[in-house]
């Protein structure tokens, strides 16, 4: 079974965007997902940087961009829940923008959250408004064939969607054919769910991963934390599971060579990987 192992930029923050495509296309990667860094890609909702920049890298180093991965967390200025008509507008246009970005470099997805209501108003009223606009964003992103996979957020980042329970209902109250999941590491950690939890509930609606180790959460390469990605694996493989895994690395322990915890991580993957493939060939 092919294995899509993807990069991501989060952990590069110190390190020009070109350095990125550089070192991981040494490493052996193919794919990357990009995270929508000011200094990296800068996008916001009335401008971004020119989309060639992306194309040119990706085409100069051979690596596919599969996923565009928007700034989008507190203290963040565009949140999908938002209250304020200001910042309502200048969302729902971040994210046209985002994925207009998506269709433009040939990513088939970007990824979303249910952003987060105040502590010192109604969380119902928020996820209602988070629910609406999540619609908005599904239909416009169909119109450009880009679909959106939406992922669970830790408590200190939003009160609204944080476990599988809170996302089966905002797939079921957004209702567009075109969001899906994707099931984030840390976040299952944290809510003390399992791979297996997340696939008897969804299925082939997992349509990405936030693969990461932790200690249980982190963000961490993978071999640093206390999870056993060798089971982790087994599990993914098992399940059929054959889109990308996203090392959604962002630890600050590695911004001095980040290139490293890519090594370390992608080497992991492809040993455990290569070995279930041959004992079933």
């Amino acid at each position: 079974m092919e294995m899509k192992i993807s990069a991501m930029n989060c952990h590069y923050r110190y390190y020009t965007l070109e350095s990125f495509f550089k070192y991981i296309s040494e490493i052996g990667f193919k794919y990357t997902e990009i995270w929508t860094s000011p200094q990296h890609f800068f996008v916001d909702y009335i401008q971004n940087d020119d989309v060639n920049l992306l194309k040119n890298l990706s085409d100069k180093y051979g690596v596919k961009i599969h996923c565009i991965c928007p700034e989008q967390t507190n203290p963040k200025p565009h949140n999908v829940a938002a209250r304020d008509k200001n910042i309502i507008d200048r969302t729902i246009k971040y994210y046209k923008r985002i994925i207009d970005i998506a269709a433009n470099v040939g990513a088939d997805k970007i990824v979303t959250t249910s952003g987060w209501g105040f502590l010192d108003k109604d969380r119902e009223e928020a996820l209602s408004r988070s629910i609406e606009m999540q619609k908005k964003i599904c239909d416009y992103a169909d119109k450009k064939n880009i679909k959106v996979c939406i992922e669970a957020l830790q408590p200190i980042e939003s009160n609204l969607v944080k476990n599988i329970e809170d996302l089966s209902r905002y797939l079921e109250k957004v209702n567009r054919d075109n969001l899906f999941i994707c099931l984030d590491f840390g976040a299952m950690a944290k809510a003390g769910e399992d791979i297996e939890d997340y696939f008897e509930k969804f299925g082939n609606r997992i349509y990405h991963i936030h693969f990461v180790d932790g200690k249980p959460t982190g963000h961490l390469a993978i071999g640093d934390g206390e999870r056993d990605y060798k089971v982790d694996l087994g599990k993914l493989y098992n399940y059929g599971y054959k889109k990308y895994l996203s090392l959604e690395i962002a630890s600050d322990r590695y911004y001095n060579e980040p290139y490293n915890a890519d090594r370390k991580s992608y080497e992991n993957i492809r040993r455990v990987y290569d070995s279930f493939n041959k004992s079933r060939s």
